[in-house]
């Protein structure tokens, strides 16, 4: 008898959607395969822990032609991925990520959890 996998859904904030549009199409596609992992209940290659934000929140971190793009979701949300926020990496502080991308991660996922609630 073989196992049936439960496919989640990806759901976007509208803001992320609207960031990750402005990804080159090849980028878009990488990450795409990296949320479709997680849907699956997998971590993508690519897919790290986001850290400082609580369990459950990763990030597909991607160099791409020479820019560093990443996708942050939350996996422990409702029965969804959701993806709170996309952008490119223009860190002044070598491999840290900028804290006012941070800080929008932040208030996106609060905002989220008190719509969801």
């Amino acid at each position: 008898m073989s196992e049936s996998r439960k496919t989640r859904p990806v759901s976007w904030l509208k803001a992320a959607l609207r960031d990750f549009e402005d990804f080159p199409a090849g980028a878009q596609n990488i990450c795409l395969v990296g949320l479709i992992v997680a849907a699956e209940g997998g971590k993508a290659d690519v897919a790290k822990p986001m850290l400082g934000l609580g369990s459950g929140v990763f990030e597909i971190a991607l160099p791409f032609k020479g820019n560093a793009l990443r996708v942050v979701y939350a996996v422990q949300l409702a029965d969804e991925i959701w993806v709170l926020h996309a952008f490119q990496k223009k860190s002044k502080k070598g491999v840290a990520t900028p804290r006012h991308e941070i800080e929008i991660v932040k208030q996106r996922l609060r905002a989220l959890k008190e719509m969801l609630s």
